[in-house]
């Protein structure tokens, strides 16, 4: 399945029916009063979260959702029929905005929340409704309430606890593989990953939590330069970042190159990015060079706590999904 990030689709809730006008005709009843029921209500348009889904690729033709109309009223002060609800099902992380404003209308954060976003129409009244000491025979009823009409534009923003961030070809995917229970698809070469990955983390103790793999950055990413910002928003919502650092490819007369163009690509995106705990890793030290290369890095970056591993042969690996339990979880608890 494709994955698709951002829809914007139209919301239409339904019409309220209209209102009976009729009146009571029955054998041996000499005065038949008037008896025309009320229009039923229109259809609501709801969005619910839901962790069944993962992206919004239903939406990428599916333009229009509307809600059913409510029925009309009927004789004998029969109600018309109310219109059925159209739940809307959307991943968890998904900011509803509208489209031509750009305000936000909701932020589901939590499987399972429940937003009305279009309401249906109120019903009309019938004929027995208008019934006064003055006017005992009314021949008029109401029109049903239009439903609501709303454009409006969906935004999906991962949910994971730590988010991975680093060059193209940092090794991102592969660690992700080795940690958690994704498999992403890897190759060697740059921007192997077109699409984010969440894994799920389990330790020795402490409850899992999710990691998410996000595509390469590039300098000039936060003005859309190579993937840009199309998955960089996705970092927003993690509670600490793992900074990986292909260590074989440092440069010993500047090693903290690819440190401060990833960090100033963050920054520049985003205000809140500059307060995110970050965990610094040099991945790849199984490549001839690497040690030495590490070595340099360390040494620049001064008191900084930094973490050598390597993805491809697990060597650090138990290490760093300590720490990173460690830092999710907190302390772990005494039996």
């Amino acid at each position: 399945m494709k994955f698709i990030d951002e829809a914007t689709i139209t919301v239409q809730s339904g019409n309220g029916g209209r209102g009976c006008v009729s009146f009571r005709r029955e054998k041996f009843i000499e005065f038949g009063g008037p008896d025309g029921g009320d229009g039923g209500d229109g259809g609501d348009v709801v969005l619910e979260a839901t962790i069944n889904t993962r992206t919004l690729y239903e939406f990428r033709h599916k333009r229009l959702i509307k809600a059913d109309n409510g029925g009309y009223g009927m004789g004998a002060n029969r109600h018309g029929k109310n219109g059925k609800d159209i739940v809307v099902y959307l991943p968890a992380g998904t900011v509803v905005s509208n489209a031509e404003t750009g305000e936000i209308i909701h932020d589901f954060v939590n499987p399972g929340e429940r937003f009305v976003i279009a309401k249906g129409g109120q019903g009309g009244r019938g004929n027995k409704r208008f019934t006064t000491s003055r006017n005992r025979a009314p021949r008029f009823a109401q029109t049903g309430e239009e439903g609501e009409v709303l454009t409006i534009h969906l935004e999906l923003k991962l949910l994971a606890d730590v988010g991975i961030v680093g060059f193209p070809n940092a090794g991102k995917s592969t660690l992700i593989r080795v940690i958690s229970s994704a498999r992403p698809k890897t190759a060697d070469y740059p921007f192997t990953t077109l699409t984010p990955s969440i894994g799920m983390v389990q330790h020795e103790w402490g409850e899992p939590f999710a990691v998410a793999d996000i595509p390469g950055l590039i300098e000039g990413a936060h003005e859309g330069v190579g993937l840009g910002t199309t998955f960089l928003k996705h970092i927003e919502r993690t509670r600490m970042l793992v900074h990986l650092i292909d260590a074989s490819a440092i440069d010993p007369d500047n090693p903290l190159a690819q440190y401060d163009a990833i960090n100033r690509e963050l920054f520049l995106f985003s205000d809140t990015l500059k307060e995110r705990e970050q965990l610094v890793v040099l991945n790849k030290l199984d490549i001839t060079g690497a040690e030495e290369n590490a070595d340099a890095f360390e040494k620049a970056l001064g008191d900084t706590p930094v973490l050598r591993i390597s993805a491809a042969s697990t060597q650090g690996v138990d290490t760093l999904k300590a720490k990173l339990n460690q830092a999710v979880n907190g302390t772990e608890r005494d039996e």
